[in-house]
């Protein structure tokens, strides 16, 4: 079972190291992480604006089918 997650760790690390992370390795600090946090504040706009657009969706759809179905 050891030689399997010595292998597995191996191939992982070995793998890692063929990535193309986003960032550059010569800058320091969070300078470093422009890329990513910039493609994480996208991420999280974006599943606002779309929360937001089925929220409000929802809701009229509700009501209309509500007023439709109210005897």
């Amino acid at each position: 079972m050891f030689k399997k997650l010595r292998k597995f760790t191996a191939e992982v690390r070995s793998e890692l190291v063929k990535a193309q992370w986003p960032w550059d390795p010569n800058e320091k600090g969070f300078k470093r992480y422009k890329e990513l946090t910039d493609s994480t504040v996208v991420v999280l706009v974006a599943m606002v604006i779309l929360g937001g657009y089925i929220a409000f969706f929802d809701f009229i759809l509700i009501n209309v089918v509500g007023f439709l179905t109210r005897p």
